[in-house]
């Protein structure tokens, strides 16, 4: 995106993560100026060494640029990068958009951007699905919530990272999105762990049951790439499990605030807490199949 002057918007980006990282790549590498900071040194250096320019604190970046990408996992880590004494808030100006993208209570979204409108930002609640390979590849789904003129502004930018990008609605509306996504991946996530140890306890290999139910209404990015995962016991982390398990709070929370009861998606949500509880929560989310083997692996 260039503005009428012809000069690129500047972005900036806070948390190079697992997905911030490969993110803030993506939005290099299309051309925008990027200013970042994270808590790892390391990651900042690589986008450095491509280009970027490093920022002492969330206001430094506010200050550099014209949108910013909040990356970071839990609502209380973006209340702080937007709140504290080198928060963004503090280096805020007039028109400039902050864009939420991790997974956070939708009901939190509203007065986060009352905070930013306070000094004259405008606050997008942005999440992601895709996973890390999605965020390396520039192939996310982006659901955002928050001012349509701020939208389209950040949407050239929101491009560079995804392949579809909606506006759902106004603030909160993007995290509420995020929470359904949530619940179906999950509760897919557990039910093909329970088809395909089913399979392996009928003595069937699994491997050729997930390669017939790839052709049926079973069919599912969920069962193409986390069946694998499941299969061959690769559990490296795309979706970390103990995100997951929060996510699964955030919508039985955001559930419960509505009156609405998910029995379906609990049962599913106290496995996650399972999983975490006994040490998988650093593990790729289709390790929940592991909670069903006997004897489980070490």
């Amino acid at each position: 995106m260039t503005e009428p002057s012809g000069r690129a918007t500047r972005v900036g980006f806070v948390g190079l993560g697992v997905m911030g990282r490969p993110m803030a790549a993506r939005i290099l590498a299309a051309g925008f100026p990027l200013t970042v900071t994270s808590r790892s040194a390391a990651a900042v250096a690589g986008l450095v060494e491509s280009g970027a320019a490093a920022a002492a604190s969330p206001a430094e970046v506010a200050r550099a640029a014209e949108i910013v990408i909040v990356m970071v996992p839990d609502t209380a880590d973006l209340e702080a990068v937007l709140d504290g004494n080198d928060g963004i808030v503090a280096g805020a100006r007039d028109g400039l958009v902050v864009c939420a993208m991790g997974t956070h209570l939708p009901a939190a979204m509203p007065p986060l951007a009352e905070r930013c409108a306070s000094r004259g930002g405008l606050l997008l609640d942005a999440p992601v699905s895709g996973g890390e390979i999605g965020a390396r590849e520039g192939t996310l789904s982006i659901m955002v919530g928050g001012d349509a003129a701020a939208f389209e502004r950040a949407r050239p930018v929101f491009e560079a990272m995804g392949r579809t990008v909606v506006r759902v609605g106004g603030s909160g509306a993007g995290q509420l999105a995020k929470a359904c996504n949530q619940l179906i991946v999950g509760a897919t996530i557990a039910a093909v762990a329970e088809a395909l140890a089913l399979a392996r306890a009928a003595g069937v290999d699994p491997a050729v049951v997930r390669e017939a139910l790839g052709g049926g209404f079973a069919s599912s990015r969920v069962l193409e790439v986390h069946g694998r995962r499941m299969i061959e016991h690769d559990f490296e982390p795309g979706g970390r499990a103990a995100l997951h398990a929060k996510d699964a709070h955030i919508i039985l929370d955001t559930a419960r605030e509505l009156g609405l009861e998910l029995p379906f998606f609990a049962a599913v949500a106290e496995g996650f807490d399972r999983l975490v509880a006994e040490g998988g929560g650093e593990l790729d989310h289709s390790a929940l199949i592991t909670l069903l083997e006997t004897p489980r692996p070490g």
